[in-house]
């Protein structure tokens, strides 16, 4: 396997490992905007609420639950980035790879706030760059100091959780080593921390000004980025960092010191005095919301009309589950997969009008916040709920409808023009479709897992399976032993095979057809 393919393989095990812990931002971005907005006193004084569900009454009490709840989870996602990381990247025995990242996370804490302490420094150092960590005073890592725990035990924990230790010892071997030596290496990253975490803090902050500095061209770019990495599935590793980190930003609320692009914004929903979201923060995830509600759907109009018209009955219904898909949840992979393998030159374009979304929002000052995605369901809680004055998400409408028309009649003529295989103008008998709950039933009684086992060269031939929230993402050991014909015949949207990393595409339900094909893997191996 050359050096890019390893690379390659390697990040997209990192970005399918942050899919659990991001699992976790849509239900506590619910919960916090519900509960933010409606215990927010100018917003009710506004909808004449303020007597039935003001401070005091039984509603401002379950609302100030769920906001607090939410709050909970954001406030400590260096942690659980930690503990997700580590359970995603460990090949097995993921309890106690969980365990042994908890206790290296505060190791690691720990031995920097006593380096802090002792050289007593906290005061000295930069407004921001010390924070709360669990009761901890320490160094500000954020998520990035979760994702280095994570990382670092899973390679501790596939390295070590089956070692054999001397008979007198033996006791400390296997699984139970993975702690100890946890404990021991993080306590050396710790003072490595102390030492340099200063100054990646101060380069972080050195490249969040260069992109802030090139304000619409920077916002544009970041935009084309994030969307030409989708195909890849490393597009988590991207974004993350300005959405979780001083990368993103970094802003003084309440008298908080706050980092990070989506941690501004909720720290802003969480606080009574916000008049005005931030355009600077929400330019890193506002920019979804024309593409993804707006233009996709108008896309498969295109390709809808472009489509035999013996096969456009078929071809209908799995356009029309995908564009409600991107417009409901802002999951749009599997629309994005209908044309990406056929026509990447629709996928070019694409990004482009992507990165030229993100710079609208940011020359239109418009500051609509999200959870996972940008579709409806986020644009109504953190855009429509949260009030025009502070998003000014009406503008939205205007340019995303623009979005549907221009996506329409390019595709559309392009499609024509260029003569591309789009969903139903295929000449072949397998067909790029997508993954509906038809397709999943039938598929199921006929073994979808044999299938999928088959395309990947046989049950000996696979070494880890995972998802994210639309495709399995697999590692093998021989990729010439790989059937990418027999795969895409498997009711997959799309094949993507680079060196030992498969990712295959099938939408929402992706995790059921995971757990079944893990099962189905489990019953060969241990007959």
């Amino acid at each position: 396997m050359t050096g890019n393919n390893k690379f390659f393989s390697i990040l997209q095990n990192v970005g399918r490992s942050f899919m659990l812990p991001i699992a976790l931002l849509p239900i506590a971005g619910l919960l916090l905007g519900i509960g933010a907005s409606f215990t927010n006193p100018q917003m009710l004084s506004s909808m004449g609420l303020l007597s039935t569900m003001g401070e005091g009454t039984f509603w401002y009490s379950v609302f100030t639950l769920m906001s607090q709840v939410g709050n909970i989870i954001f406030a400590n996602l260096p942690i659980i980035f930690a503990l997700g990381v580590a359970i995603g990247m460990a090949v097995n025995e993921h309890a106690v790879a969980a365990l042994s990242a908890l206790i290296a996370f505060f190791v690691m804490h720990q031995t920097v706030s006593v380096l802090l302490s002792l050289n007593n420094i906290i005061d000295s150092l930069p407004l921001g760059t010390v924070s709360d960590v669990c009761g901890i005073k320490s160094l500000n890592m954020g998520v990035f100091g979760g994702i280095i725990v994570g990382l670092g035990v899973a390679y501790l924990h596939n390295k070590f959780y089956k070692i054999k230790l001397p008979d007198v010892i033996s006791f400390f071997g296997g699984v139970r080593f993975v702690p100890i030596i946890s404990s021991v290496v993080y306590m050396l990253v710790g003072i490595l921390m102390y030492f340099i975490w200063p100054s990646v803090q101060n380069m972080m902050l050195w490249f969040s000004e260069l992109v802030l500095k090139s304000q619409y061209i920077g916002t544009f770019i970041y935009g084309v980025i994030e969307r030409s990495l989708i195909p890849f599935g490393l597009h988590h590793v991207f974004y993350m960092p300005f959405w979780q980190t001083a990368m993103g930003g970094t802003m003084q609320i309440d008298g908080a010191t706050v980092s990070g692009a989506q941690n501004i914004f909720f720290a802003q929903l969480a606080s009574p005095n916000t008049t005005k979201f931030s355009v600077e923060a929400a330019r890193f995830f506002t920019g979804k919301f024309p593409f993804m509600i707006f233009g996709l759907p108008g896309a498969a109009l295109a390709m809808y009309q472009t489509a035999k018209s013996n096969k456009k009955k078929a071809v209908g219904g799995l356009l029309l589950s995908a564009a409600l898909t991107a417009m409901l949840t802002g999951i749009t992979e599997p629309i994005e997969f209908t044309f990406l393998f056929v026509a990447p030159v629709l996928y070019a374009i694409h990004c482009v009008f992507a990165g030229l979304s993100f710079m609208l929002m940011h020359i239109l000052n418009i500051a609509v916040g999200m959870t996972f995605s940008g579709g409806i369901i986020d644009l109504i809680l953190f855009g429509v709920i949260q009030g025009n004055s502070k998003t000014n998400w009406l503008m939205i409408l205007p340019v995303g409808l623009c979005y549907f028309v221009v996506y329409y009649l390019l595709f559309k003529f392009l499609i024509k023009k260029m003569n591309l295989m789009t969903p139903g103008r295929e000449e072949d008998e397998i067909e790029s479709k997508l993954f509906t709950r038809k397709d999943y039933d039938a598929a199921k009684n006929s073994n979808l897992s044999a299938v999928l086992v088959e395309g990947l060269g046989g049950v000996d031939n696979i070494s880890d399976i995972g998802c994210c929230a639309t495709r399995l993402r697999l590692t093998v050991k021989d990729s010439s032993k790989i059937n990418q014909n027999i795969l895409k015949s498997a009711n997959a949207s799309g094949v993507l095979v680079s060196g030992q990393g498969v990712q295959i595409i099938y939408g929402p339900k992706v995790t059921v057809i995971k757990s079944e094909l893990e099962e189905y893997v489990d019953s060969l191996k241990f007959k």
